[in-house]
């Protein structure tokens, strides 16, 4: 029904930046949210940042001021600009569309932070 698909994980040294996509199709419509999450070894899956069909955001503590949502919703695309990364962002990062109850995922791309 829905699609997500991630791209712009990669190898990217402490201090330095990424930008991560996420491209959502399919029957989208109505309240909705999107959503990036982000699973380290060991670790359970987090919530990083989301954005609502109305404007509003959301960032974990971790990262309030140094990464951004934002959103085209035209094309139902948002992106994660990661800033000031720290060896902690290592992990897989997930994007999620919320419909209603119903969550849609992304098969993830990584992001290593390592000098």
């Amino acid at each position: 029904q829905v699609q997500v698909v991630e791209s712009g994980g990669g190898l990217v040294q402490p201090g330095g930046s990424l930008s991560l996509s996420c491209a959502a199709s399919g029957s989208i419509f109505g309240l909705y949210a999107m959503g990036w999450y982000r699973q380290a070894p060991g670790k359970q899956r987090d919530v990083v940042a989301t954005i609502t069909s109305n404007g509003g955001t959301y960032y974990a503590d971790s990262v309030k001021g140094r990464f951004t949502i934002f959103g085209e919703y035209i094309k139902n695309t948002v992106y994660l600009q990661m800033n000031s990364l720290k060896p902690e962002d290592t992990a897989v990062y997930y994007c999620s569309v919320h419909i209603g109850i119903r969550d849609y995922w992304g098969k993830g791309t990584q992001v290593t932070v390592s000098s």
